[in-house]
């Protein structure tokens, strides 16, 4: 399906590590060709489970300093001590097609691209509840102590910034969730729509968070 390429041209997904924005993402691209996924590049290396191309450009630092220096990124951060950004190309074909761009990048590219473009509409990812973000975060398994600790840091950062996006989706059931984002992308949820109680969601959550590292000393 072809839509209107006046009309909201990219859909943001940001959340804490391991929330599951990533699969919120593939389940937009795979249940419609109006939903296109931003392939970011990235200069940390591929999971076993990862295709170069495919879920992630996987670039040398030299390589994604050659693409700043050139502005091939419309945005670009560094998150966990690895560069990641985003090619210019994936807005400027999925303008061209009238297709929603979808991009799973972290909280500073948000926004950046929230700048640049205005008709971004900004979904931040929420977990159903901390011990199932620490969970998720363990479970990956990929990472050093040292990469755990950072990603732990920056999950209690990335809450606060939950306030300054257009909407909330709790992942406390993957369908749910992507239905809401679908909704959210092609203008049937309420404007600006947010839990009543999301200061005290977040608040809670790093509250949480917090206990759960300290009690747990294997992570330091």
């Amino acid at each position: 399906m072809i839509l209107n390429a006046s009309r909201t041209s990219a859909i943001v997904l940001s959340a804490p590590s391991g929330v599951g924005k990533t699969s919120i993402a593939d389940a937009l691209v795979q249940g419609g060709d109006e939903f296109v996924f931003s392939v970011s590049a990235t200069t940390r290396s591929p999971r076993e489970d990862e295709t170069d191309g495919v879920h992630y450009h996987f670039v040398k630092d030299w390589e994604f300093q050659e693409m700043l220096d050139n502005k091939e990124l419309l945005e670009w951060a560094e998150v966990h001590g690895y560069m990641y950004g985003t090619p210019r190309d994936n807005l400027n074909e999925t303008l061209r097609q009238g297709q929603y761009l979808v991009m799973d990048i972290d909280v500073q590219g948000a926004m950046q691209v929230r700048d640049l473009i205005s008709e971004a509409v900004l979904v931040f990812v929420l977990p159903p509840s901390a011990d199932i973000l620490v969970n998720r975060i363990r479970g990956r398994g990929a990472e050093d102590n040292e990469v755990l600790r950072r990603r732990f840091r920056n999950a209690w950062e990335e809450l606060k910034s939950a306030m300054d996006f257009d909407y909330v989706v709790i992942n406390e059931d993957l369908n749910q969730a992507v239905s809401e984002v679908r909704a959210i992308a092609i203008g049937e949820a309420p404007l600006n729509y947010k839990p009543i109680d999301l200061s005290y969601t977040i608040s809670e959550l790093q509250g949480q968070i917090i206990d759960i590292i300290e009690k747990d000393l294997t992570f330091y």
